[in-house]
């Protein structure tokens, strides 16, 4: 087979594959005893060692008075940290796709008697935030899960204000970045450099990226076009 005609099957399977790898990441959300699992480690004691919310919130450069959209929200662990950031007279927009996700992340905002988070009920293809928005979008941990990037990536378009930020919080696509003996390489979509260049393909620019847990997880703040 010629060369080119390999690279053609390649490009053309390319979104295919990676639909694939999101429905791999996806495969323990379709119940809800999977769900409540997926619960149990989103609220980990040894979260905060790991996803280190205060370091990630000071980079998120949150400001008294801004909206930030919390996506992929799931039992509502960043919601103390952003609504602390963002005041009385800012706004959290916490989504999700799963109702049990949000009830969970709507007890935790009540058990911290947060008065500026805002639920939202999104779905695979949009999370349903309101066009002109948000200054921040935060998406942590949840890009990878994303069937339909295309689609997402133009539904945060329209959400941000001029001059919003998108700011995607993912594992690296290596072994033991999940861990020892995790499935990293299977579970998630993909490595950093072709989420920088899938997220500029659809009207976004990189401003930094850098490691946010070393050899583990990275930060990478982009700027709408």
């Amino acid at each position: 087979m010629k060369p080119l005609r390999i690279f053609a099957i390649i490009a053309a399977c390319g979104p295919l594959l990676w639909a694939q790898a999101a429905r791999d990441a996806n495969s323990r959300y379709q119940t809800r005893e999977g769900r409540e699992s997926v619960a149990k480690s989103l609220s980990s004691p040894d979260r905060d060692q790991r996803q280190k919310p205060r370091e990630l919130v000071r980079l998120l450069a949150l400001r008294e008075g801004m909206t930030v959209a919390d996506i992929g929200t799931g039992v509502g662990y960043m919601l103390p940290y952003l609504s602390e950031a963002v005041g009385p007279s800012g706004r959290v927009l916490a989504e999700d796709i799963y109702d049990d996700f949000l009830e969970k992340a709507r007890e935790n905002a009540t058990r911290h008697q947060l008065s500026n988070v805002t639920f939202i009920k999104g779905s695979e293809t949009d999370p349903n935030l309101p066009e002109n928005s948000a200054d921040v979008i935060l998406a942590l941990d949840s890009y990878h899960h994303y069937n339909y990037p295309e689609k997402m990536l133009a539904a945060f378009h329209k959400a941000l204000r001029n001059g919003g930020r998108l700011v995607i919080v993912e594992y690296y696509k290596r072994p033991n970045a999940m861990g020892p003996n995790s499935d990293a390489m299977t579970h998630i979509r993909l490595d950093a450099p072709d989420v920088v260049k899938e997220v500029e393909a659809n009207g976004f620019r990189l401003a930094s990226r850098d490691d946010l847990t070393k050899e583990s997880q990275y930060i990478a703040i982009f700027e709408k076009n």
